[in-house]
């Protein structure tokens, strides 16, 4: 898989960063905090561009991946609820021990960035999340999303194994989500979820990852 991408760097202080975003917006894609679980409503379109930055996440350690997507429009089944909040998404390996609460400054300091085409692997779409269950749960394990928010931005990290095996998600979105809601139309509903129970889960609220193919103007 392509993905054309903009490479954006910026210095805090000794340190310089690179923030890696999408070339084109992404739009039809929202990320909705509910307070107790967190809603990734995504068209088809969206959903490959999901997966191909959580992708991209796992082979670059040294990067910041941000998703800009708050202030999209919602889904049209989905109006804004009053206790609700829209966020951007960031997502980063643990060993680059970026504080969350510079994520502003780093932001506001970003050069125009150079556009690039990365070649991605294809995602593991291995179907039983049982499989990676086991090695997961022993306690010295790392291999876990922690979440922290900071700036209306939600930053996901990980280590490049649990961003490589949970990109299937969002390949399952974009691939049976069209077809689901079609063949569907009494209860157009397909989703998936990185789930409490699934082992990839640390100190992170479960996300719903939902497919819609209605937008609010």
């Amino acid at each position: 898989m392509k993905l054309r991408v903009t490479v954006h760097r910026a210095r805090l202080g000794a340190m310089e960063f690179k923030v890696i975003r999408p070339a084109r917006p992404l739009v039809n894609a929202v990320l909705v905090d509910h307070d107790s679980h967190l809603d990734a409503y995504l068209d088809q379109q969206a959903a490959k561009l999901f997966g191909g930055l959580w992708t991209l996440a796992s082979s670059s350690p040294r990067s910041l991946i941000h998703l800009p997507v708050r202030g999209n429009p919602a889904p049209a089944h989905e109006p804004p609820e009053p206790r609700t909040r829209q966020l951007d998404l960031v997502l980063l390996d643990h060993s680059l021990q970026f504080a969350p609460s510079r994520w502003k400054e780093l932001r506001a300091r970003l050069d125009p960035g150079r556009p690039r085409t990365v070649e991605l692997p294809a995602p593991d779409l291995t179907d039983d999340p049982s499989a990676f269950q086991g090695e997961r749960h022993y306690r010295e394990n790392r291999d876990l999303f922690h979440q922290h928010l900071h700036a209306e931005t939600l930053f996901m990290t990980g280590s490049a194994k649990v961003f490589r095996d949970t990109a299937r998600h969002f390949v399952d979105v974009a691939r049976n989500g069209p077809g689901y809601v079609s063949d569907n139309p009494r209860c157009p509903h397909f989703c998936t979820q990185l789930h409490a129970d699934a082992g990839v889960l640390g100190n992170a609220r479960e996300i719903h990852i939902e497919y819609c193919d209605e937008w609010s103007p």
